[in-house]
C-alpha cells in the first residue's frame, strides 16, 4: 500500500455518495410481505491518514406491520422473538425516522449530496428498506432508489470468498458466531469488510486520479 497522502475528502471518493452500511434481521425473504425486525446502520469516514474507518453505528428493533408474514425459519436463523415483552421495538415509521436523522446529518458532514446502501446481498436489504419507506409513507429517503456496494461481490473478488462469514475471516477480521445473524453485529462486520476492501485498492484508486 502507499505512504502518507493527503486524505481524500469523501465527497470525492465516491462520485458524492456516501456509503452506509445497513443490516436488516426480517421475518422472511419477501420484502412487500414479510416483517422487518431489526435495522442497523453504520457510517463510514476518512481518518487523518486517508484509510476508510467506521464512524458511528445505530440499530433499532423494529415492530412487524400489520399484516407481517413471520416465517419461524428465518425466527431460528436470526434467534429473534418479535413479540417478546421486553423487546424495545419501534414502529417502522419510527425506527426508519431515527435512523434516516443519523444518515442524512452524516451527508451533511461529509458534505455528500446522498447515501448509498453497502450491504452483503444489498439488493436484499434495500428492498426492505425501500419497501418499509413505502408503508410509512416517508417522502425523503435519504438513500439512492436502486444503487448499492455489494460486498459479497466485492468479496468475491477482493478475497474469493462470497460468504460474509469466510469473507471476514480471509480479510483477517474474525468471526464470533454467537454474535452473528444480529444486525449490529452483522453490519459492522459488513462495515469492517467493505473498509478493508477499499483500503486494499487505495493505491489503485490514487492511480487513477493522478493519471
Amino acid at each position: 500500500m502507499s505512504g502518507y497522502s493527503p486524505p481524500i475528502p469523501m465527497a470525492q471518493r465516491f462520485r458524492g455518495f456516501l456509503p452506509v452500511v445497513v443490516d436488516v434481521e426480517t421475518g422472511g425473504f419477501h420484502a412487500a410481505t414479510d416483517a422487518l425486525l431489526e435495522i442497523a446502520a453504520v457510517t463510514l469516514r476518512f481518518d487523518e491518514d486517508g484509510w476508510l474507518v467506521i464512524d458511528e453505528s445505530h440499530s433499532f428493533h423494529v415492530q412487524p406491520f400489520e399484516g407481517a408474514r413471520i416465517d419461524p425459519a428465518s425466527l431460528e436463523v436470526n434467534g429473534i422473538d418479535p413479540h417478546h415483552p421486553l423487546r424495545p421495538a419501534l414502529p417502522e415509521r419510527e425506527a426508519l425516522g431515527r435512523m434516516f436523522r443519523e444518515v442524512r446529518r452524516a451527508i451533511r458532514d461529509a458534505e455528500c449530496k446522498r447515501a448509498v446502501l453497502v450491504g452483503h446481498n444489498a439488493h436484499f436489504d434495500l428492498g426492505f428498506v425501500n419497501a418499509a419507506v413505502e408503508r410509512a409513507g416517508i417522502k425523503r429517503n435519504p438513500f439512492h432508489p436502486f444503487s448499492v456496494f455489494d460486498t459479497a461481490t466485492l468479496a468475491g473478488v477482493a478475497y474469493g470468498q462470497t460468504v460474509l462469514r469466510r469473507a471476514a475471516e480471509a480479510a483477517g477480521l474474525g468471526w464470533d458466531s454467537s454474535a452473528a445473524h444480529s444486525a449490529r453485529y452483522d453490519t459492522e462486520q459488513t462495515a469492517a469488510l467493505f473498509c478493508a476492501i477499499v483500503n486494499r485498492f487505495r493505491d489503485n484508486f490514487e492511480a487513477a486520479v493522478e493519471a
